[in-house]
């Protein structure tokens, strides 16, 4: 009987990764050519926006990625769910474009995010702000990017005065503990938002209990890879490629700080609902 395969080297991740990259930076420009444009739209299931530009989008990535692995499954916003999917130990998890309320309303913070993961964890990812020209770039053990420079999440172990966005009741528990945060403006694109604390631009994020897999697989690897840890609010590292592919709230932080939220939230709130 044949076994599954042996785990994607680092050199054969190391070889994927610029065309992986210029992959999604194409994808990148084929939304910015529509950005602010007429398009069409609609809605889809629990009233979520779409328009002509994700499903543009869409079809280009399904395109490349599947030729740079094309063993690889595929699962994705915008493509009708593949069961098959579920046996396959290597996915590319896809969202075209993350953020469609904002890139239809012309505001700046969408972003094109994909990842690969290997056994149920990402091991290559990707999340690119066109309009800021920002492309955050790793691959596991490898480190983290942002426009070709090594990012790092804030090493800080300190509660009070972080730089945190996220849903309002998530920052209000922060608040009813008696902790002063600078909450900042929140990111419409879950990915993007999780990407900029790896890059340290905010020392905290949170996300609702709505995140998919595509929104948060490509951020779940740049977060750690910079130095940071993306989980639960108990503390638990998500896993993808399950049969539904949706996740409970979450917080995002460097190592440090990430522990000691972690264990405010859950000493005081217990297990969120």
């Amino acid at each position: 009987m044949i076994g599954p395969a042996p785990p994607l080297a680092e050199q054969a991740q190391a070889a994927l990764l610029p065309r992986f990259a210029e992959a999604v930076r194409e994808a990148g420009a084929c939304a910015l050519a529509t950005f602010g444009a007429p398009l069409k739209t609609w809605t889809k299931d629990r009233g979520s926006p779409v328009s002509e530009a994700d499903i543009a989008v869409d079809n280009l990535l399904r395109s490349r990625l599947t030729a740079l692995l094309p063993e690889a499954g595929w699962l994705s916003e915008e493509t009708e769910d593949d069961p098959a999917r579920l046996t396959a130990q290597r996915l590319w998890i896809v969202d075209p474009i993350d953020g469609t309320r904002a890139y239809l309303a012309g505001l700046p913070d969408w972003s094109v995010a994909a990842a690969l993961v290997e056994d149920g964890r990402p091991i290559l990812a990707a999340v690119f702000a066109p309009v800021e020209a920002a492309l955050y770039l790793a691959a596991a053990r490898m480190g983290a990017t942002r426009n070709a420079v090594p990012i790092a999440a804030t090493r800080a172990d300190g509660l009070d005065g972080v730089r945190v966005a996220g849903p309002k009741p998530q920052l209000d528990r922060l608040g009813a503990h008696g902790l002063r945060i600078a909450a900042m403006p929140r990111v419409h694109s879950i990915a993007l938002r999780f990407a900029r604390v790896a890059d340290g631009t905010l020392d905290a994020a949170f996300a609702g209990g709505t995140g998919h897999d595509w929104d948060l697989a490509a951020a779940d690897l740049l977060v750690h890879e910079a130095g940071g840890a993306l989980t639960t609010l108990e503390g638990r590292v998500l896993i993808y490629n399950r049969a539904q592919p949706v996740h409970g709230a979450l917080v995002a932080a460097g190592n440090a700080r990430h522990r000691k939220l972690v264990e405010l939230l859950h000493a005081r709130f217990g297990e969120p609902t």
